[in-house]
């Protein structure tokens, strides 16, 4: 239950909803349980069994004798002045104004439970996505992007449709129990005593059930994650399996998971269904036990509850049996809702490796310089970087170059603090970047990376991604820059196009130019380039590369490249190898070293 009351904490603040959620829920209790105690005394006048006779009100007091009696004098001056069937129709009157209330406090206790699941679910997802936004990208190497995606959905609709939708059963259903129960004790202490007796056979039954469901649950979680990995996978990368004619072992992986999927909840959904049963054979059978026991008290004198008594003490006890089949079902359906709510909970309990620091400072500018000082990293234990020296004067461009998996990728990250650094420091203008405000550090960048990563929306909300405010003139001069003007206009709707999910409808160039739009739109001291131009044809590298020339005047630079031709004209090239610089300078120099950028230059033909 401790993971049921983390998941409530989200519904906070409780006072919102507990003060009136308890008047409704005791009115509720109060009206249900009115129905029933009027049944002997209608069971009375209908078969002419003699009634209490009380001629005189009884003195008030807060006690089940005082409105019993007062309920009979009532009944008697109806007797004598309307006779036996005008106190019939009063008490059926009565009967019908109590189911009424009844109904109507369940619905507004309803109401308010439903603000409550609402609010909750809403609160969940939000704070699932703020901590996605908000972690490192290391947290995204260790997760499976299915698993991530299936927690945000199906972990949180299990959430509601066993966790919350129990919430009702749990507040409520328990509450009418020991009520009634009360009113048991009061028409025979002698029969509920041997009821509490038997009673408790049903719960240690559907124990052994629900336990057994909680460990299946876990695994269906499981199993969904994987399967959104492959379904995520394959669509991904469905040019692939189609090149390849792979759909044959892409459906045949899919089969397997969707299948253990489908044979574990069919194991589950008929454990669970097992509960239901169960408990109300159960239920009935303490039923029919309790009258044949009541039966034999009543036939040998051995008890001074009458007939009529005797029928509304049994159908008391079957109110019990509703609530408390309710209540064993909700506990069961919250087994799968509890393991979904551990996965949750999993998630927004991860720790956030990239805070600010308690004295964080502001700083809006870069006014000196970018400085790597014995920067080491290292990804589980895995070691990526070693020992790292080098700075970036402002208004000068710095390349790295190197084979694939040298580090260059990584030291772009490290700038803008997508990780922190494992020794070492990185500083901009002589501070520390861990000491500056993350949201600063990030504003003083401009990325343009490899992959053109563009969003479901139009155009022009790309291009002004991350501001609040959308300016089109400063769009779309950012867009001419970018060499993207002009196959922006010839768009149906020109900035207002949607461009699809990922740029979809555009191609690799006109992706690319997007981007670097979008860096320019951003008006950035520090430009971040991560092999741009690699991914695209001659003449669209052309064009980007291009815009990228006209995006680099008059600021800091860091350019990653593939593709030597296109940083001949840095202020300084270094050359990385399994993490440490192997060598440094300017292009001619590095040329004439003839050593490891000179190989690589010659391979792609430069010279």
């Amino acid at each position: 239950m401790k993971i049921f009351f983390r998941l409530l904490q989200f519904s906070r603040p409780y006072h919102h909803y507990i003060p009136e959620y308890i008047v409704y829920i005791i009115l509720y209790i109060i009206f249900g349980l009115v129905n029933f105690s009027l049944l002997a005394p209608l069971l009375d006048v209908l078969f002419n069994n003699n009634l209490p006779v009380i001629d005189t009100a009884p003195t008030f007091s807060f006690s089940g004798a005082y409105f019993k009696d007062y309920f009979y004098f009532i009944l008697n001056k109806y007797i004598q002045s309307n006779g036996k069937f005008g106190v019939l129709v009063y008490v059926c009157a009565i009967i019908f104004i109590s189911i009424l209330l009844k109904n109507v406090f369940g619905y507004l206790g309803q109401r308010v439970l439903t603000r409550m699941r609402v609010n909750l679910l809403r609160k969940l997802r939000e704070r699932l996505f703020f901590q996605y936004s908000n972690q490192s990208l290391s947290f995204f190497h260790k997760e499976k992007k299915g698993d991530l995606l299936s927690t945000i959905s199906n972990d949180v609709v299990e959430i509601e449709n066993s966790v919350v939708n129990s919430i009702q059963t749990i507040f409520r259903d328990p509450f009418i129990i020991i009520a009634t129960f009360v009113m048991l004790f009061y028409l025979s202490y002698q029969l509920t005593l041997f009821t509490l007796i038997v009673f408790p056979i049903s719960g240690f039954v559907i124990s052994n059930i629900t336990q057994k469901l909680r460990k299946k649950a876990n695994f269906i979680q499981y199993l969904t994650g994987v399967i959104l990995n492959i379904a995520e996978e394959a669509i991904s990368g469905i040019r692939i399996i189609k090149g390849f004619g792979a759909e044959k072992t892409a459906q045949q992986k899919f089969d397997k998971a969707n299948y253990s999927l489908t044979r574990t909840i069919k194991s589950i959904i008929n454990q669970r269904e097992l509960a239901s049963p169960i408990s109300e054979v159960l239920g009935v059978t303490v039923v029919l036990v309790i009258i044949v026991y009541g039966g034999h008290l009543i036939l040998n004198g051995e008890s001074s509850i009458t007939a009529s008594g005797f029928i509304a003490y049994i159908a008391f006890y079957f109110q019990i049996i509703a609530p408390a089949k309710n209540t064993v079902n909700a506990f069961a359906n919250m087994q799968r809702g509890l393991s979904a709510g551990e996965r949750v909970l999993r998630i927004i309990d991860a720790k956030q490796e990239i805070i600010d620091t308690e004295n964080a400072v502001a700083k809006n500018d870069l006014t000196q310089k970018i400085e790597f000082k014995n920067v080491s990293f290292a990804y589980n234990e895995n070691h990526v970087l070693q020992n790292i020296n080098f700075e970036v004067i402002k208004g000068k461009t710095v390349a790295l170059v190197g084979e694939s998996g040298a580090g260059k990728s990584t030291i772009a990250d490290l700038i803008p603090r997508f990780y922190n650094v494992s020794s070492g420091e990185i500083l901009i203008d002589g501070i520390n970047i861990k000491d500056i405000k993350i949201k600063d550090v990030r504003q003083l960048m401009a990325i343009v990376s490899q992959e053109a990563i563009l969003f479901n929306d139009t155009i022009l909300n790309n291009i002004t991604f991350g501001n609040e405010i959308s300016n089109l003139n400063a769009a779309q001069e950012a867009a001419k820059i970018a060499n993207a003007h002009d196959f922006i206009l010839q768009l149906e709707d020109g900035y207002n196009t949607n461009i699809g999910d990922r740029g979809s409808r555009l191609s690799g160039g006109q992706k690319q130019r997007l981007t670097i739009a979008r860096a320019i739109y951003k008006n950035a001291p520090i430009l971040i380039l991560d092999e741009a131009t690699s991914a695209l044809d001659t003449e669209s590298e052309k064009l980007v590369q291009e815009a990228i020339d006209s995006m680099m005047k008059n600021r800091t630079c860091i350019i990653i490249a593939h593709r030597l031709s296109t940083i001949k004209h840095a202020d300084e090239i270094i050359v990385l190898q399994k993490g440490a610089i192997v060598e440094r300078g300017r292009h001619e120099d590095l040329i004439a070293n003839n050593g490891i950028y000179s190989n690589l230059v010659k391979m792609q033909e430069l010279v």
